[in-house]
């Protein structure tokens, strides 16, 4: 079988498999991520490992396979921004800094405490902290799209906070690095903030002054599907400036992509096309390539209670830190947690984080196995957390949402 009848083949079984799990997961009360996810992790080494099938001899197909997901997670970050307009986004700013900051340095000191706690070296307890204050939103973003809250001042302070907790991490990772390797002197670090700024002020110039003019020009031309076309380029764009300007994660950057075409008068037309080409094919692959990429088998019996412990302590700092922080913003405490709860995933940043921590040595095997467990724990419960916390009477969300995603 040639190299690409077996991707063909792959891209079949997980497609299938995704949907039918998803499925089933909402026949359960449950979000369709859930099954997905779950489904991921029975097809990947920790059960049938179906990358290494003895047919399937592809030397890419796995690298293949994460790559397709994440274009996924780059479309659904898309998705997310256009379902919002800035200007909602701009009203939650005092409740994404506030629960953004509070879910970063609230996991960075309870995971340093707890890597101290278990004799980890200061500097490798402190990296812990920041592997603990990673977030990723894809996967709660995903639920509030389902259980249709993603405009309420929930899902717009969820999202807000995100991007805080993106730009604060990057920026902690980035110093305690440049001081545990002397590779990065204090004007690079000021470069690296430079940096960030300067991405998020051309994006939203470009975003407000050119791209409406761009799509006008698209939706005139006879060409076939010139304004998904040119959304997909503009996403890709935006999530490489992210990575390569900014120095920020490409998520945020599709994220941002996606507000700016939220404004556009061809949205409808885009959100249609953009919708069934991300859940259609690479959205799917996304959330099965996360089960892939893990191998509980791995798990070290010997960092069981290690394990256990930074599992609680990963999922009650965010729910707690960024709850607080919420609630500081005016948010009511059922909002609070249902916000904290959004923060409390890691999906593929903790094991991006993880893998950085390995490779300069500020980790063990045991401690990398560890860290994997509580990725794949947090990712796993966020999803039916959030279904628990939203899971009220129809009319009451209704009230809490304004028609146009406004504060209460």
């Amino acid at each position: 079988m040639s190299a690409f009848l077996q991707l063909a083949f792959l891209i079949a079984v997980i497609l299938l498999a995704a949907k039918t799990a998803g499925y089933l997961s909402v026949r359960l009360g449950q979000p369709s991520v859930l099954g997905e996810l779950l489904v991921g992790i029975l097809l990947g080494p920790s059960l049938l490992d179906l990358l290494h099938l003895p047919f399937l001899d592809g030397e890419h197909l796995g690298e293949t396979i994460t790559e397709l997901g994440e274009l996924g997670v780059l479309l659904l970050m898309f998705i997310a921004g256009l379902e919002l307009h800035l200007e909602e986004l701009t009203r939650n700013t005092k409740v994404s800094a506030l629960a953004g900051i509070m879910g970063v340095l609230t996991p960075v000191l309870l995971g340093t405490g707890t890597g101290l706690l278990f004799g980890f070296e200061p500097r490798s307890a402190f990296f812990l902290g920041l592997t603990l204050g990673a977030t990723s939103v894809s996967i709660s973003a995903q639920t509030l799209m389902e259980l249709k809250v993603l405009r309420t001042r929930v899902g717009l302070g969820l999202l807000g906070a995100a991007v805080f907790d993106d730009v604060l991490i990057i920026l902690m990772l980035s110093i305690f690095l440049a001081v545990v390797t002397g590779g990065t002197s204090a004007t690079g670090i000021l470069l690296i903030l430079l940096r960030m700024v300067i991405f998020l002020a051309a994006s939203v110039a470009f975003g407000l002054y050119v791209l409406p003019k761009m799509v006008r020009v698209a939706a005139k031309l006879p060409i076939s599907q010139a304004v998904l076309s040119l959304g997909i380029v503009i996403l890709l764009f935006y999530g490489v400036a992210a990575e390569v300007v900014g120095g920020m994660a490409a998520i945020t950057g599709s994220f941002l992509a996606g507000l700016m075409f939220a404004r556009a008068t061809e949205k409808e037309r885009l959100m249609q096309g953009v919708s069934a080409l991300a859940y259609g094919l690479f959205v799917p692959i996304f959330f099965v390539s996360i089960g892939l990429a893990v191998n509980i088998r791995e798990l070290q019996a010997d960092a069981l209670l290690l394990t256990v412990v930074i599992i609680v302590v990963a999922i009650l700092s965010k729910l707690f830190g960024s709850g607080l922080g919420a609630r500081w913003a005016g948010f009511s405490w059922r909002e609070s947690w249902q916000l904290g709860a959004g923060m409390v995933s890691r999906g593929e940043v903790g094991l991006i984080v993880a893998n950085v921590g390995i490779g300069v040595g500020l980790i063990t095997g045991k401690e990398f196995s560890a860290i994997v467990g509580m990725v794949l724990a947090t990712t796993i419960v966020t999803p039916p957390m959030l279904r628990a916390l939203f899971a009220k009477p129809k009319k009451k969300i209704e009230q809490e949402s304004t028609p146009e995603g406004k504060e209460a």
